[in-house]
Parts: C-alpha cells; sequence; structure tokens
C-alpha cells in the first residue's frame, strides 16, 4: 500500500479529467473515496443502534422484540442488503450505468435513514427497506467505478486504489459507532438515525459534486435494455408485487400477520437462491466439463464462506445484546455505551490489513493454498464463538463480564476475516465461467445473505436461547469442525479447481 501513495507514483500520474491527483491516483478516486466513507458511516452507524433499538423497552423508547426476534431483523436485514447487491448490478448493466445507479442509490439510503428517524413503527420498518434496497444498488457498482478509472487493467496503481478505498470503508466503519452509537443510546435514539441520514446526505452532495473527476464509462449503460424485453420485464414485476401486495394485505386484514410473516419467507429465500443459480449454472450447455468442474469446486467454498458469515455477522446482533445486557460498560475507569465495540472490527482491519498482505507475499512458495486459508478462517471463527461461550458463562447471575471478552472475539474474528474475505473474492474470479463472470461475483454476495439467513433461522427457532453457553459452544464446534473436515478434504476440492491454484 505504501508505494502506491509516493511522489514517485503521483509523477506518473494521468488524471481522467486532468489536473490535480488524490495521493498520486486520479482526482475521481477522492469522490468514490468519501462517497463510499459516508456511507458506509451512515449505514454502521444504524446497524450499531439497530438491535438496541429493537430490544430496548418502550419505556426506553425502543421497539421491546424479544432478543432472539431482534436479532433476526437484523440478521435478515443484513442478508437482504447482500441479496439486493445482484439486482443492483443488473440495474447499472441494464438501466442506468453505474454512475445514476450510484447517485439514485444514495438518495434512496439517505431517505431510508430520516424515515428510521420519525417516531413511528411502520416509519421505522419501511425505512429498513429503503435502506436495503439502497445499499443494495451502491455496493454493487462502486467498487466498479473505482476500475473505471484505471483502463488499463496492468496499471500498477489499480492495487493501491482499491487499498485506499477500502481504507475509506473502514474509516466510516470505525467512526460510526462512537458518533451514532453515542448519540442514539446516550441522547436519544431517532436522533441518531437522523446523523446517520445526515452522513448520507454529506457522501452524496460530495458525490454529485465530484462526478464530472469519475471515468467516462462509468456514465455508460453496458448493455441497455431493449423497449420489448422492458416490457415484459415490467409485465413480471408487476405480477409479482400484485401477488405480494395482495397476500400480505390478506394475512394483515385478518388479524394473522406478526414480523414472523417477514422474517421466515426471507430467510428461506436467501437459502433457495444461490441454490438455484448453482443449478442454473452447472445445466448451462454452454459451459465446458472443465468450467463445470470449477463450478463444483467453487460450491465448496461458497459454503465454507456461508458457515463462516453466519457466526461473524452475529456482530451486530449475537453480541451486540450480549455487550449490551451482560458486558461492563467501563474498562479502566473509562465509560462507554456498548455500541462502541462495533467499531473494534474496522479499527483492528485497518491495523492487521497490511501486516497479512506483507505476510503472505514474504512466504512466498511457502504461502497456504487457497483451500487452506478457508480452513484457517472457519477454525477461527468457531474458536471466536468457544470464547463466547467462556464469557457467557463468566456472565452468570447479574455479574457483568470485563470488555476485554469482547475485544478478544473481535481480535480472532477479524484475523479469520482476513484469512478467508480476501481470498474468497480472488477465488471467485479465478472459478468463473467465462460466461457467468459477472454473476458468479454476485454470487459471492449471497454468500453472506446464506449465512445471514441461517443465523436468523438458528435466531428464530432457539429463541433466547441463542445467548446461551450451549448456543455458543454448538455453533462454535460446528464451523470450527468444518473447517478442520475442509481441510482433509482439500486435496478433493483442489482436483475439481483445474489449473487454479
Amino acid at each position: 500500500m505504501a508505494s502506491s501513495l509516493t511522489k514517485d507514483a503521483a509523477q506518473q500520474v494521468t488524471p481522467v479529467s486532468g489536473g490535480k491527483t488524490f495521493f498520486g491516483h486520479p482526482r475521481g478516486l477522492a469522490t468514490l473515496f468519501m462517497t463510499e466513507m459516508w456511507e458506509r458511516f451512515s449505514f454502521y452507524g444504524m446497524r450499531a443502534l439497530l438491535v438496541l433499538y429493537l430490544v430496548a423497552p418502550t419505556a426506553q423508547g425502543g421497539l421491546a422484540f424479544k432478543a432472539a426476534t431482534g436479532a433476526a431483523i437484523y440478521s435478515v436485514y443484513n442478508a437482504t442488503v447482500y441479496l439486493l447487491a445482484m439486482p443492483g448490478g443488473w440495474i447499472a448493466d441494464r438501466l442506468w450505468g453505474p454512475r445514476k445507479t450510484v447517485a439514485v442509490a444514495g438518495a434512496i439510503i439517505m431517505t431510508g435513514h430520516f424515515l428510521l428517524a420519525v417516531p413511528f413503527e411502520a416509519s421505522f420498518f419501511v425505512g429498513l427497506v429503503f435502506i436495503a434496497v439502497g445499499s443494495g444498488l451502491l455496493k454493487a457498482n462502486i467498487s466498479t467505478m473505482v476500475g473505471h478509472l484505471y483502463p488499463d487493467r496492468n496499471d500498477s496503481r489499480r492495487d493501491g486504489a482499491f487499498t485506499i478505498f477500502y481504507m475509506g470503508i473502514n474509516l466510516g466503519a470505525f467512526a460510526a459507532p462512537l458518533v451514532i452509537g453515542t448519540v442514539g443510546q446516550k441522547v436519544n435514539w431517532h436522533l441518531g438515525f437522523a446523523l446517520a441520514g445526515v452522513g448520507m446526505a454529506l457522501g452524496l452532495a460530495q458525490y454529485l459534486l465530484g462526478t464530472r473527476h469519475l471515468a467516462p464509462k462509468s456514465n455508460e449503460v453496458p448493455t441497455p435494455l431493449g423497449a420489448a424485453e422492458r416490457a415484459k420485464l415490467m409485465k413480471k414485476a408487476m405480477f409479482w408485487l400484485v401477488l405480494a401486495v395482495a397476500f400480505y394485505g390478506v394475512v394483515t386484514a385478518t388479524g394473522h400477520f406478526t414480523i414472523n410473516w417477514a422474517l421466515w419467507p426471507l430467510s428461506l429465500a436467501g437459502l433457495a437462491l444461490p441454490a438455484y443459480y448453482f443449478v442454473k449454472i452447472r445445466r448451462d450447455r454452454d459451459i465446458t466439463a472443465d468450467e463445470k468442474s470449477k463450478v463444483t469446486g467453487y460450491i465448496w467454498f461458497f459454503i465454507a464462506a456461508a458457515v463462516f458469515w453466519m457466526i461473524y455477522d452475529q456482530s451486530g446482533s449475537t453480541l451486540t445484546v450480549f455487550a449490551q445486557n451482560n458486558t461492563a460498560g467501563t474498562l479502566w475507569g473509562f465509560g462507554f455505551p456498548s455500541s462502541w465495540f462495533q467499531s473494534l472490527n474496522p479499527l483492528y482491519i485497518m491495523a492487521l490489513a497490511p501486516f497479512v498482505a506483507m505476510l503472505w507475499v514474504k512466504l512466498k512458495d511457502r504461502n497456504p493454498s487457497t483451500t487452506v486459508k478457508f480452513a484457517y478462517g472457519l477454525i477461527g471463527i468457531g474458536l471466536s464463538f468457544g470464547v463466547m461461550m467462556l464469557a457467557q458463562a463468566a456472565a452468570t447471575g447479574d455479574t457483568k463480564v470485563t470488555p476485554l471478552w469482547l475485544a478478544v472475539v473481535y481480535l480472532i474474528q477479524t484475523v479469520a476475516e482476513l484469512s478467508l474475505s480476501p481470498v474468497g473474492l480472488s477465488v471467485t474470479t479465478k472459478l468463473a465461467p467465462e460466461k457467468y463472470a459477472g454473476q458468479m461475483m454476485g454470487l459471492w454476495f449471497l454468500a453472506v445473505t446464506a449465512g445471514d439467513c441461517t443465523a436468523a433461522i438458528i435466531q428464530l427457532v432457539a429463541g433466547n436461547a441463542f445467548l446461551s453457553e450451549a448456543s455458543f459452544a454448538i455453533q462454535g464446534a460446528v464451523v470450527a469442525l468444518a473447517g478442520i473436515a475442509f481441510l482433509f478434504y482439500r486435496k478433493r476440492v483442489i482436483s475439481l479447481m483445474g489449473d487454479v491454484h
């Protein structure tokens, strides 16, 4: 990363629109960096408050859901964000182009946060839908526009650009719980949500002001939708929309509607959709036998990733509830709200990611294979819930444990993430059939959806027992054993990968 920020790098720059540069990169990178930073600020700030607000008693201004239901709502919401990344990419490719899609996404996200700030339950859930839709539209396209700044795929600055961009993500994620979490928990929930909206408004404003610095390609629609195809699509969309409205209208009118009528269908859909896509790709006669073998190998990586995210993404639900109910709010005489724990992961990533990257380079020929790194990630994330089992055991009765328990858990999870997540992106591009190169990246996002939906189902079935020692022990043991099994089974997976290593 350091080499991309030197003066030598700056001298090599040919900006997209001429003029000044951003740390030796086109000025458009600054626009996208700031947009993503503010969007992540709003997203992670709201997320730090979400479960806490859902489970807080009405006397404290919350919605008074049971802990398990609040955690399941969080899991399904997070799953939906990643689920909508695929249609978000499609909309940019066929309708609007990345630049317009991100602008629309920012406006939708901002509106969603301000809807959360309105003190009505119906407005709150409509706001969540807006944020999920907007985040799906933005997530699929803003990274693409970073790549557009470098028309030459071999440009030595590309990796450095994505590193800088990644830092923007983590800066926003780190600051958000400290600012929005404090305001939401200490002052007023809805003021905290409004502050998230202000953050997105700032990001959208600077994006609109800085679009002139983006690559012209970002304004193009790669494969425009024809009039006949558009009309056919609209008919299908209206059919399913009317069907959904009619169904839920009947359920509501008959007095049977509860939040579970939304949680269960979305959770099951999040598991069924990836299965459908894999079956579709495997049955496609246009892909070769070698590509089909690679897709089969990739399915194992997908399942491993889904199992990983099942535990990892409980940081905003299960671990947040534990932080609020069972963890002391002071450390060495310094007091802080429970939402601050959400800043630990991005802090650890910013501190550790450069060292992990250097470690892989330093190991050279001894660098662990992709399968081994995945196994390490699974074992690590499983061990983190082993530590949570011990923390829950220590929190007996009214005892509140030291915050160091969660600090250790988040540290273990971050190391596991750095072992699995970046490698997963790489192996996805390597194993994708040529016909499905773009869609396979969408499938990688669906691994998060599948993991979060699995967590939601566990939380719905287990009820408040999802916070028990047994729940942590079982989940941790299953995932760690899956990592060990993946390690022993790796030769079979490697044989399916063909010439990819």
